[in-house]
């Protein structure tokens, strides 16, 4: 049990604990909903340029920025499309996982 353990090793739990709930946390705070305006596409990278407004949950200011994207998402944009789209942060890299006009 826990409470029979010493006390160095009951620390190195919560700490495993806590670490574990921060990730988990972090990770639920890498998603979020955006609009913006398409810029340019490039269906065969499987990329698509938005500039959009501040995205706080992703600690990003207003600009435009090249997302990662599933080509088949494409198939109904062009430049100049107003959107609405839910982004995420993957290895340092942001990916839109849905998007509508």
């Amino acid at each position: 049990m826990l409470f029979n353990w010493p006390p160095v090793h009951r620390a190195a739990a919560a700490a495993v604990v806590v670490v574990a709930s921060i990730q988990s946390v972090a990770a639920y705070a890498q998603e979020a909903n955006a609009a913006g305006e398409v810029r340019r596409i490039d269906a065969q990278a499987g990329k698509v340029t938005i500039t959009q407004g501040e995205i706080p949950a992703l600690q990003l200011p207003a600009m435009s920025l090249v997302y990662r994207i599933d080509p088949a998402l494409l198939k109904d944009l062009k430049p100049g499309d107003k959107v609405r789209f839910t982004a995420r942060r993957e290895n340092g890299q942001y990916v839109i996982i849905r998007i509508a006009k």
